[in-house]
């Protein structure tokens, strides 16, 4: 019987492990819904979310059951509503809060823990162990001694043990392997300089793309402004009998067609502010008022030592330095691979006590205490392993070749985006002087227009097409603006220049 009921019980605990599908959904078509086993996501409220089966039309809802426990609105940083921040204020904002740089932060701190568990392979490991159990033994007698119909046996003990494990001598093995583990903890470490690097950069980008659409902002409502004074000069003229209702209605039409114009500027002004906050890493509903840098001064054009900036990008950029090091630690790795050919010298050694005792149908209880220590010294070596080394080996040296194969991937890639950084920088300059001048022309042509219609000597068609180029022309000056500073700042990052504020070009 009892015998039985352990076979049941154990059938019972296999046929748990099926029962657990149970926790998906019936089907592919169907909708999951908790059913009492998500311990720790919903459980905390109390009680299950009810679900519905279906939306009212019957198609199958597949919304997931609210949490109230993870409705927090993500904290937002201390910040002066009154203040106008600038840029270099506003990546301090971002180092300091932004999730990825803590992310990479964590990420160069468990690599340097890596670095100290290897090295701590170098030292003894001891461990302690106890040991103790009772066994009884019952047997009937096949002749009963007296009233004694059982032999009844009793044994116990206790066994406690102190061990000492020192690998000695392993010809470089753990040194390979604690290189690999530095360098890996370098490259991890260069990389978190480069992540604050990559989001210096982005918000820097953000910052200035923020600047031409605040900049395209006010040059629509500028341009909303001039068609207001052409229709009002085509209505006056109409008035007098001079305008017709055709000239009147394609000025009313140029002011709807600003108005738009404006409707849209706005929108990409408030799209480009949320684009600037998501590269700051802050809660997308902070509100901080952004200086403005569209009337900073720009350079002439002019040739650029790539020669100089290649050579300096590779020599700082960090996923040069960082593919480098793992170049390197992979080199590590053949070292260790090698190191599985040859001996490994160990030491051991142990102390230990035992208590016993045996009980036997009231016969005098034995007991028994014993103490014991060793220390021994010896050396291993795999003669036959059927290629696992050889394998080992080789893969390690397919790994240095690939790491090899994407540092030299990686440089070209840092020549090419200098290369490439440099031309649109050019290109920007050439584009915003460009630009000026022709803001200088359109304007000219516009004020010209307006004032030879207001004196009967132009047509409003004039002066509405003048009105239109002035738009065009001040938008691509302030957006050869913005790529310029934009460009300048893309430059610096693929050089591995863009290394703090004060360093924004």
């Amino acid at each position: 019987m009892r015998s039985l009921l352990c076979i049941g019980a154990l059938l019972a605990i296999a046929a748990c492990a099926p029962n657990a599908v149970n926790m998906a959904s019936r089907g592919a078509d169907t909708p999951w819904a908790p059913n009492g086993n998500e311990e720790g996501i919903w459980s905390a409220q109390g009680q299950l979310p009810t679900m519905p089966p279906s939306t009212p039309n019957g198609a199958p809802d597949f919304r997931v059951p609210a949490n109230l426990a993870l409705a927090v609105v993500p904290s937002s940083p201390e910040i002066d509503l009154k203040r106008t921040y600038r840029l270099p204020e506003l990546i301090d904002i971002a180092q300091r809060n932004n999730p990825s740089t803590r992310s990479a932060w964590e990420r160069s701190r468990q690599a340097a823990l890596a670095v100290g568990m290897v090295e701590a392979t170098y030292l003894p490991l001891i461990t302690a162990s106890v040991i103790g159990g009772r066994q009884s033994v019952e047997q009937v007698l096949p002749t009963p001694v007296g009233t004694q119909r059982y032999f009844e046996a009793t044994a116990e003990g206790v066994s406690s043990v102190v061990a000492l494990q020192w690998l000695v001598f392993d010809f470089g093995q753990r040194a390979a392997v604690a290189d690999a583990a530095k360098q890996a903890a370098i490259a991890s470490n260069v990389l978190f300089n480069g992540e604050h690097q990559k989001l210096i950069f982005n918000v820097t980008r953000s910052y200035y793309a923020y600047g031409a659409a605040v900049t395209r902002s006010r040059i629509s409502r500028d341009a909303l402004r001039n068609s207001l004074a052409v229709r009002n000069a085509v209505e006056d003229r109409l008035a007098h009998g001079l305008a017709t209702t055709v000239e009147v209605a394609q000025a009313r039409q140029q002011v709807a067609q600003s108005e738009l114009r404006r409707v849209q500027a706005e929108g990409q002004e408030r799209d480009a502010y949320q684009m600037l906050i998501a590269a700051m890493g802050v809660n997308a509903m902070l509100r901080i008022h952004v200086g403005d840098d569209g009337g900073r001064r720009l350079p002439d054009a002019g040739n650029v030592p790539l020669d100089q900036m290649i050579k300096l990008a590779l020599s700082q950029r960090p996923d040069v330095v960082a593919s480098y090091s793992a170049l390197q630690a992979s080199r590590a790795g053949i070292k260790a691979a090698e190191a599985e050919y040859l001996p490994k010298v160990f030491l051991s050694g142990a102390a230990a006590t035992g208590q016993g005792n045996f009980d036997a149908n009231g016969l005098p209880t034995i007991g028994q205490q014993a103490t014991g220590s060793g220390v021994l010294i010896g050396a291993t070596m795999p003669l036959y392993d059927a290629g696992l080394r050889a394998a080992q080996l080789k893969q390690a040296q397919s790994r240095v070749a690939a790491a090899e194969s994407t540092f030299r991937q990686t440089q070209i890639l840092t020549v090419t985006e200098i290369v490439a950084a440099s031309n649109e920088l050019r290109t920007a300059l050439e584009s915003y002087r460009a630009a000026t001048t022709l803001v200088a022309a359109a304007s000219t042509t516009y004020d010209a227009a307006l004032e030879a219609y207001r004196n009967g000597v132009g047509t409003s068609t004039a002066a509405t097409a003048a009105n239109s180029g002035l738009l065009d022309a001040r938008q691509a000056q302030a957006d050869a603006h913005a790529a310029a500073l934009t460009g300048a700042a893309n430059l610096a990052f693929v050089i591995g220049a863009m290394t703090s504020s004060n360093a924004i070009p």
